[in-house]
């Protein structure tokens, strides 16, 4: 091939091969392809009818150190559901939520750490390492499901938190085990982000930077054009191929635009819902958790990502709850560790309500949207739990979990399913991941400890 340089035809293939690569694998056409999958492809999930429905999402929110069990119950059904004063902040969703009692992790229980042996293995039920040498512990349900399903969407899944992660020791264990409930293997936890600026531009990308890359295609087809009269005929047979698939991608654009509609099944919105946060991290609690929830409902809704877990706080917690009326200013983890102090067990109740109107928050925001005849919340699956159950006594042997949302019309809500009664195998958490994990589609036989499906879900 030809490469002198006192036609400029080098200097156009210099530019070419500085913007990435060969001819035929440029950078800019991976972003082309990017903004097409973006754009133009959705994901399909069809009904039995054949009929494109929106795709189904999973969150899980998490808060630490338990609930104040006098006031953590539920009886009745749907609207008549009474419910106590730790979810009193759930009383407008009743019909919406599923209240679970008496689930458990085994090797939570049974672990000799209140804390960390009890936390990072909350969605896996696995044994939790007592080797401060090495980190390990089993992968979670969220993280398989992102294996499973997580290249439907550009995101595999959204792993937030408030709290950063910690590095010192606790109870000769790494607080590592403390700030991730997220593992993406047996040793690794999937990084967790607590900037909302940072999750916003996750979510979204730099919108300059696609202009930027309009303008390299503009560019680039113009000297590609240029060059194909200088190449080679098996060269200009290449470039002919490769011209073939931008200009089948920008016609594709075009013709989605015009329509006003994508492939497929079309998320209710295709720009941001929110405006970019600050750079900074949030200093006031309330506002960085409200931030973080929005940010879960503007990617379930623009459709980047169909699975998040947010971590209201880190076990052992040192968050300050003075910014809630009637709470002076104690640590999380003093409130919660009362001594059955009357003073103290009251801020804890506020302190539960609190972390309860934040997933109401959720609820609310999603069944808010529309998504053609049904909301989001419905095409939704939301878990809010906790590792412990009595924070005070580091109860392990039932965890405090609601379900909420109708996860595309195959969960039946306004329900309590108790399972205190029921034997031990009938009372595993992981039979609720397994039965998650079945309802997206994940052929399993068995997750974690659980071979069955969680009974009467």
């Amino acid at each position: 091939m030809n490469t002198r340089t006192s036609n400029g035809f080098h200097s156009r293939r210099g530019f070419l091969r500085g913007a990435g690569g060969s001819l035929l694998a440029l950078p800019w056409l991976e972003s082309i392809h990017a903004m097409a999958q973006d754009n133009i492809v959705a994901s399909r999930q069809t009904s039995a009818k054949g009929e494109e429905q929106p795709p189904l999402r999973f969150a899980c929110i998490y808060f630490s150190n338990g609930v104040e069990p006098e006031h953590w119950w539920a009886r009745g059904s749907g609207q008549s559901m009474e419910i106590g004063p730790g979810l009193r902040p759930m009383l407008p969703h009743r019909e919406d939520l599923v209240f679970l009692r008496g689930l458990f992790n085994e090797q939570a229980a049974k672990h000799p750490s209140a804390h960390l042996g009890r936390i990072p293995n909350l969605l896996s039920g696995a044994w939790v390492n007592t080797d401060q040498n090495q980190i390990r512990v089993g992968k979670s349900m969220d993280q398989l499901l992102a294996q499973q399903i997580g290249q439907r969407t550009a995101i595999p899944s959204l792993v937030l938190g408030i709290e950063p992660t910690e590095l010192r020791l606790e109870d000769g264990l790494s607080m590592i085990y403390g700030s991730c409930i997220s593992w993406v293997s047996d040793t690794k936890p999937a990084t967790k982000e607590i900037y909302p600026a940072r999750v916003f531009d996750l979510l979204v990308g730099d919108k300059k930077g696609r202009v930027t890359d309009q303008a390299i295609l503009k560019q680039v087809l113009s000297d590609a054009h240029d060059l194909r009269r200088r190449v080679s005929n098996h060269d200009q047979r290449k470039l002919d191929e490769f011209l073939e698939s931008v200009h089948s991608i920008e016609q594709r654009i075009a013709d989605a635009s015009r329509a006003g509609r994508l492939e497929g099944w079309q998320p209710s919105r295709t720009e941001p819902t929110m405006i970019r946060p600050a750079e900074s991290l949030p200093q006031n609690i309330p506002d960085h958790m409200r931030l973080m929830l929005d940010l879960i409902v503007m990617a379930f809704q623009l459709d980047k990502t169909r699975l998040a877990t947010c971590m209201l706080n880190n076990d052992l917690s040192q968050m300050n709850f003075g910014f809630l009326e009637g709470v002076q200013g104690s640590l999380h983890l003093d409130l919660t560790h009362n001594g059955r102090q009357p003073e103290l067990e009251a801020m804890y109740l506020k302190t539960n309500q609190f972390h309860v109107a934040q997933f109401a928050y959720l609820v609310d925001r999603l069944k808010s949207l529309d998504e053609g005849g049904r909301s989001l919340l419905d095409s939704s699956l939301l878990m809010f739990c906790s590792n412990l159950f009595d924070g005070d006594k580091h109860q392990a042997t039932e965890m405090p979990i609601l379900l909420a949302g109708r996860a595309g019309g195959s969960l039946q809500t306004g329900r309590v399913l108790e399972y205190h009664d029921q034997a031990e195998e009938n009372r595993r958490a992981c039979s609720l991941y397994l039965s998650i994990l079945q309802r997206f589609g994940v052929t399993a036989a068995q997750f974690g400890d659980a071979n069955q499906p969680l009974r009467q879900l």
